[in-house]
């Protein structure tokens, strides 16, 4: 179908997922064209460790969007440029609608006006609110609990009224939580602020933080803390090169879940941090948090079925240990970009995240 390669633009590719899917398409010998704001995402990721094309800017800069696809023979998008904080979507949901929704929307008015129909949406389980079956299979109603999945699940009917209207295909990734780091060092997670999980139980471990807080430990589980679904970035990564090739040869949109099927406890991620680690980290037990279902884990067998998805990194143990080398060398570097990130946080313009 193409002579070489195709193009691939991918928004929020300087960040933690996007930046893994960039490694990932680039191994799979993709033309590979970064825009990323930078207030969360990394030039370093992009311009050393990746040697990838960055464009620095916005998704609502629409003469922006407008350059880049008349510059650049683009035949896809990978999409992950949003923002990713449930709560801070509940203190300013208008930040997550003007950047998620709008941002978007602008986006695939550019893409429709370049004539490029197909597009790899990284979304979310944050759009299936508390959920009534697990694991969770893609048909599950959602009924998202808090902006941030709203915002998502906008942009999903946005992808499927593009499609009766201008043709625009999609396949939508919806996703538990990614953990872990690229295997052999070269990218990781680097959030400001951090509020992952496993990434902040390695900076107690580090001692950047004093202690881990676990919210709540009274839940009908079997250690009483809540159970998630944790999957290995670069697994998410691959998953989103062959939902691009799927969508590039078979021309469909469809919609998949991408995660473990096994559900990891608070306790349990401590408990083996600390065994990767050899490290005390000292755990503080907080009451529970609104709106923190018992359980979240969902249901994979679709990707696995049609993309033929196999997942390299399920145990938890090596999700950790690969996130602990990571932490490891980058927090030993200096963070001096940091005082420019903190300064753009109040701009109305993306971040990366999922």
């Amino acid at each position: 179908m193409f002579a070489t390669k195709p193009t691939i633009l991918v928004t929020g590719g300087a960040g933690y997922i996007g930046s893994h899917a960039v490694e990932s398409l680039q191994q799979a010998g993709y033309n590979v064209i970064v825009l990323d704001s930078l207030v969360t995402g990394h030039r370093d990721f992009v311009e050393q460790r990746l040697q990838a094309k960055l464009i620095v800017g916005d998704l609502n800069d629409s003469n922006l969007l407008a350059d880049i696809f008349n510059s650049y023979q683009i035949d896809a998008v990978m999409h992950f440029a949003a923002f990713a904080y449930v709560g801070e979507s509940v203190v300013n949901p208008a930040k997550y609608y003007w950047n998620n929704v709008t941002g978007t929307l602008n986006l695939l008015r550019a893409m429709t006006l370049a004539s490029v129909k197909k597009i790899v949406f990284s979304s979310t389980c944050a759009t299936y609110g508390v959920p009534s079956i697990v694991p969770i299979p893609e048909d599950h109603p959602q009924v998202p609990i808090n902006p941030y999945g709203t915002s998502k699940l906008v942009v999903e009917k946005m992808l499927a009224d593009f499609e009766v209207a201008y043709g625009l295909k999609s396949v939508i990734f919806r996703y538990f939580n990614a953990a872990g780091a690229h295997p052999n060092g070269l990218l990781g997670e680097d959030h400001y602020p951090e509020t992952h999980l496993i990434p902040l139980v390695l900076l107690t471990a580090l001692g950047v933080r004093e202690s881990i807080s676990v919210f709540g430990t009274d839940y009908s589980t079997p250690d009483g803390s809540c159970i998630r679904d944790y999957i290995h970035v670069s697994d998410l990564a691959d998953a989103h090169v062959l939902g691009l090739e799927y969508l590039l040869k078979q021309d469909r949109s469809e919609i998949f879940n991408l995660g473990n099927g096994n559900g990891f406890s608070v306790k349990e991620v401590i408990k083996v941090a600390r065994q990767v680690t050899g490290k005390t980290i000292t755990v503080v037990e907080c009451d529970r948090r609104p709106g923190d279902p018992p359980i979240l884990v969902g249901s994979s067998e679709k990707a696995r079925a049609l993309l033929g998805w196999q997942p390299q990194y399920s145990q938890l143990e090596t999700m950790i240990a690969h996130a602990w080398s990571w932490h490891q060398q980058r927090h030993s570097l200096p963070r001096s970009e940091q005082v420019t990130k903190l300064s753009l946080v109040s701009k109305p313009i993306y971040n990366t995240g999922t």
